[in-house]
């Protein structure tokens, strides 16, 4: 036993020293490259000569090192990584705006943003406030958003429960425990197995580093569970542990409340997943001042700036590979014709069912490296979004800078269960979970930008299978059932919104619409109109998944990033762009991206001493 414990320290003390202390390949987070802070702008059409420029041959950089395909976070974030040690990187997304998730639209004079509605762990000098720090030099600001941040709603209109959910490492267990007196040693358990499991994650990234016949020992010997609680307790759903807590029915669904922030039913939702979520707003939430398209338009500088370029109207159909099934490019759709673009890498943010299935020749997808990949994943569940604009400030509207979770009652399973199998039509009227934000109250530019307006989005799950039949339809001008069907939606949703705010009424709404499943495959991609990627489901999180869906695929020259690399959302898909550069550049962006934190902190404290 100790000779085999000794074997392992000594492969993973090698593997630590390859990536801590071997030159490797150039840093990006080598030196402190924000500036001063510069006014924000607004003016749309400033803003999207950044993000609005569309794909024409003449545009394209030559001599490129690398072509990214899809410009959310995941695509961006590395190339903004590449750029840095001095990459030329072409982005190419098939919308017409680049961002992914981070974009944002107008209508009648509202501003939404579709997928960013609070972000945490951005405390001063924290790893990851440095990192988004350095990827936009220091230009992307965040305004806190209220404490508490979260209320969850539980209940009918006659029996409704709220509950406040406060950040603060103290403040978040202690204002729990007020809420529910007589369960404090449950509440002490419950966090103590979040900062465990959360405390273990560095072996998710390190088993995306490591060689691969280390991760197959740690797999198949059973250490990586012995070296990690995530991977111990990642097997375990987040029903299951928490009912073990506790039989409060209330707690237990304050205890699960956020799972619709990864789309899985508490019962398939692996603990380490939900315990990732709890731990990033341990420390507060966040929104961009300016608004969400921010991010976008302070990467993309920094990837022109070392001569690359981001362009939209630009959907690849293809990826090019060499007669030695090497990836060399892509092909990009100019109208009816095929523009081929060259480059000796190619790097996907575009998912890896997209990546797998639709982009790689017929003969490449039925590898069999490739086909255990996909068997191991499965589509996330489809996403559904209600865009409000009301006329009145946030004040006449009681809105606030912080987020509602509404369930129709506590028992979540067999909510979401019920719904998601039932028939469609019944479905729409009774929708059981509803997240309420509103971006206008989060953000304190608004006001100067759009004085008198508010918005909120809205947000929920619905079946792909649904809406599947009009997928063909014109995304501006589908048939008229399936606006119907939608409508339904709408309506049932905007009475929950209007009984949860009395000061909003049907004579404040101005503008009204809801994007479907079908609305997200046409504007951000997703297969199966899935807003988190591929499913976060317990399978997800298993030791061997985590080893084998790595940013390297099978093809030479072809890595993936973002959401599936890693986990969903925001941080999970920069986690993901952070874990292929490392790949790319042959060393621990990980690591880079702390000790600079660390760095940046000291001279942070010695400057505020003299």
């Amino acid at each position: 036993m100790w000779v085999t414990v000794a074997v392992i320290c000594v492969a993973l003390l090698a593997f630590l020293l390859k990536y801590r202390l071997a030159p490797g390949g150039p840093n990006p987070f080598e030196h402190d490259t924000r500036e001063p802070v510069r006014p924000l702008v607004h003016d749309k059409k400033e803003k999207n000569k950044v993000l609005k420029q569309g794909f024409v041959s003449s545009k394209v950089p030559r001599d490129l090192d690398a072509i990214v395909v899809g410009s959310g976070i995941g695509g961006l974030g590395l190339a903004v990584l590449l750029a840095k040690v001095g990459k030329k990187v072409l982005v190419l997304e098939q919308h017409d705006r680049a961002g992914g998730c981070c974009h944002t639209f107008t209508e009648k004079g509202f501003e939404f943003d579709v997928g960013i509605h609070y972000i945490g762990d951005l405390l001063e000098h924290k790893p990851f406030r440095c990192m988004l720090d350095q990827l936009t030099n220091g230009q992307l600001q965040w305004e806190p958003l209220e404490n508490p941040y979260d209320q969850v709603v539980l209940g009918p209109p006659d029996n409704r429960r709220v509950y406040p959910i406060y950040s603060g490492r103290t403040r978040f267990p202690d204002e729990l425990k007020r809420c529910f007196p007589g369960e404090e040693k449950a509440i002490d358990e419950y966090m103590k197995l979040v900062k465990k499991a959360g405390r273990g994650v560095w072996l998710l990234a390190a088993l995306k580093l490591m060689p691969v016949p280390l991760t197959k020992f740690l797999i198949y010997t059973g250490l990586a569970s012995r070296l990690s609680f995530f991977f111990k307790i990642g097997s375990r759903s987040l029903t299951e542990v928490v009912n073990e807590l506790t039989e409060n029915k209330d707690l237990r669904a304050v205890f699960t409340y956020i799972f619709g922030t990864y789309g899985n039913m508490p019962k398939d939702t692996s603990f380490s997943m939900h315990s990732l979520l709890i731990s990033h707003y341990l420390n507060g939430a966040w929104y961009p001042k300016g608004g969400a398209s921010e991010i976008a338009y302070h990467m993309i500088p920094i990837i022109e700036k070392a001569g690359g370029a981001v362009l939209v109207r630009a959907p690849v159909n293809r990826i090019l590979f060499n007669d030695a099934q090497e990836a060399c490019g892509v092909s990009v759709m100019k109208g009816m014709e095929e523009v081929h673009v060259h480059a000796p890498m190619v790097i996907s943010d575009a998912g890896i069912f997209n990546t797998y299935q639709k982009l790689l020749p017929k003969q490449l997808q039925s590898k069999p490296a490739i086909q255990k990949q996909l068997s191991m994943m499965k589509h996330g569940e489809g996403g559904l979004s209600v865009f409000l604009g009301l006329n009145g400030t946030k004040e006449e509207l009681g809105l606030k800078a912080d987020n509602y979770w509404i369930f129709t009652e506590n028992n979540f399973d067999e909510l979401v269960e019920e719904y998601l199998r039932g028939e469609r039509e019944d479905s729409a009227k009774k929708v059981p979970l509803l997240f309420v934000a509103s971006p206008s109250a989060k953000d304190p530019t608004w006001e100067d930008r759009s004085p008198g307006k508010s918005t909120l989005s809205l947000v929920s799950f619905a079946k792909y299978e649904w809406f599947e039949e009009w997928k063909d339809d014109k995304v501006t001008n589908r048939a008229s059932d399936y606006k119907a069907f939608k409508q339904a939606f709408i309506d049932s949703i905007l009475e929950v919104v209007m009984d949860v705010f009395p000061k909003i009424d049907r004579d404040k709404v101005e503008y009204i619409d809801a994007g479907t499943p079908v609305t997200n495959t046409h504007y951000i991609g997703a297969p199966k109109g899935e807003i988190y990627g591929a499913d976060h489901g317990l399978g997800r999180f298993s030791a061997e998944l985590s080893a084998t869906v790595r940013p390297q695929t099978p093809l030479k020259n072809l890595y993936l990033t973002g959401q599936d690399v890693f986990v969903c959302g925001f941080a999970g898909a920069l986690a993901g762009a952070l874990t292929c550069a490392s790949v790319i550049l042959e060393r621990n962006l990980h690591l880079d991206a702390i000790t600079l934190a660390k760095k940046t902190k000291l001279m942070s404290t010695k400057a505020k001493g003299e």
